[in-house]
């Protein structure tokens, strides 16, 4: 178990645009870097757009993958952005789609802006990271996590698929392709010399994003998400990184969001919650 670690204090915290940027980038790679043959069976089409990014998957079998973020901050988000983005998921002939941006930047007339272009509101994200400079306490027992490299790329990702009740097929053939990209890391641990439980990391100049973590439900419980919660702490801080960031589901009175509080309890501060925004054609 790891053991909750200093907060970072309100002067060492992250702007929201490194929180933002690192994930859309951590995104942006994961799809348009899927093989070819899999671009073309799930439908899929990423662009940059307006200093952030959009990402259409036509056949997405989960409702997830379709969705646009890393706005407002090199660029401020107005109308015609939004409008730009709408356009692009309509012309890909997406079911629908999610726009993600961090609260700080939406600007005065947001609600008429969403309003205008059928955004309405989805779930809410908690936005966390952990400053790096802060030590990792020893583990205390549990599973090993273990970096894995290409020849285990496909059993990776169909757990980390079959982990989130994901189907797996092109799903599994494009989080498999992750695993040669620059900066990105596949780690599990095993029960008996199996896969159990499957995460990744994606690392980004001086900041790195947890990407994906999860546990088949026969082995949930054991310990395995804070093993790989700490392999990744270290493996972004002999990276060089500075920033560790993380999203999950906002946990609202009476729910239990294991996630976020194993997040919490290796260090992770909760910054910002972010909406999510929903369009429909």
């Amino acid at each position: 178990m790891i053991d909750p670690s200093p907060s970072p204090s309100p002067r060492s915290r992250p702007e929201p645009a490194v929180l933002e940027l690192v994930e859309a980038e951590a995104m942006y790679r994961f799809e348009s870097g899927a093989p070819a043959e899999t671009r073309e069976a799930l439908g899929i089409e990423c662009v940059r757009l307006g200093g952030g990014v959009v990402l259409s998957m036509r056949n997405d079998p989960t409702g997830y993958w379709n969705k646009a973020l890393g706005f407002g901050i090199t660029e401020p988000v107005t109308a015609d952005l939004v409008a730009e983005v709408c356009d692009f998921f309509r012309s890909r002939g997406v079911p629908g789609a999610v726009v993600q941006i961090a609260p700080s930047v939406l600007p005065a007339d947001w609600d008429e802006i969403r309003a205008k272009y059928g955004l309405f509101e989805g779930s809410s994200w908690v936005k966390l990271a952990r400053d790096l400079s802060v030590p990792v306490p020893e583990a205390e027992g549990g599973p090993e996590a273990e970096r894995v490299e290409a020849p285990e790329a496909a059993r990776w990702a169909s757990v980390l698929m079959r982990g989130f009740g994901m189907p797996e097929g092109p799903l599994v053939d494009m989080t498999a392709a992750a695993v040669a990209m620059p900066g990105f890391r596949a780690y599990v641990t095993r029960s008996g010399g199996d896969v159990v439980s499957s995460a990744g990391l994606y690392t980004h100049h001086d900041a790195a994003q947890l990407v994906g973590a999860a546990t088949l439900p026969s082995h949930r419980g054991r310990g395995a998400q804070t093993a790989m919660l700490r392999a990744r702490i270290q493996a972004a801080a002999a990276a060089g990184c500075r920033w560790l960031c993380a999203d999950t589901g906002v946990e609202r009175p009476g729910e239990h969001n294991t996630s976020l509080r194993n997040l919490t309890r290796a260090g992770f501060e909760s910054l910002y919650v972010r909406q999510n925004w929903t369009w429909r054609p």
